[in-house]
């Protein structure tokens, strides 16, 4: 039977219980991480209403996986999230995630080749690379929609906050290079 292109329709009732319209049975969070895993789409609506409601399922499912001890999302991370939300660069936050994560993933085929050989010099510079490539669309990002990316040229934006920020960034990461341009040249010693 050929596999369809439509993402399967999962129902969440009232009893917080969710159905599987594909295979008319009743599913769990972890069964829909291993759709996830598996590269099955799906689309979650309230049974109710009809809401799409997969944005806070996904969502749902990693935080249970967070709460199991399997902790991806550093801390840092997480709070750098929170910051976001309300604030002027919100807007730009989903799309420049959307495209690191992107990115990452077509370049995890060369990432697990390099960690397998152990963190030499080769898994540290393609990691390297990757925060550079990453630092580069947000910087392509943030100049979209700021002239010149520069926020104090941003009519009605406070001039200080968000440049500062951004340079508060980049002077991050240039200390992260600095640390992994050392990590690099101790593995060339040895």
């Amino acid at each position: 039977m050929a596999k369809s292109n439509e993402p399967v329709t999962i129902k969440k009732y009232a009893n917080r219980r969710l159905y599987n319209t594909g295979t008319s049975t009743y599913v769990t969070l972890e069964d829909l991480a291993q759709m996830v895993k598996n590269g099955e789409d799906f689309v979650v609506y309230d049974a109710k209403s009809s809401d799409d409601i997969t944005h806070s399922v996904l969502t749902q499912i990693i935080f249970e996986q967070e709460g199991k001890g399997q902790n991806l999302l550093p801390i840092n991370f997480l709070r750098q999230i929170i910051r976001f939300y309300g604030d002027s660069m919100q807007m730009l936050v989903p799309r420049y995630l959307d495209m690191s994560i992107e990115n990452f993933t077509k370049e995890q085929g060369n990432l697990r080749e390099h960690f397998s050989k152990g963190f030499g010099v080769g898994g540290f510079g393609i990691m390297e690379e990757q925060v550079r490539r990453n630092i580069e669309m947000f910087d392509r990002a943030f100049k979209m929609f700021l002239p010149n990316g520069r926020a104090e040229e941003t009519p009605g934006t406070p001039a200080a906050a968000p440049a500062d920020d951004f340079d508060e960034l980049r002077r991050q990461v240039a200390e992260m290079q600095k640390r992994l341009d050392r990590l690099g040249d101790s593995g060339k010693k040895d």
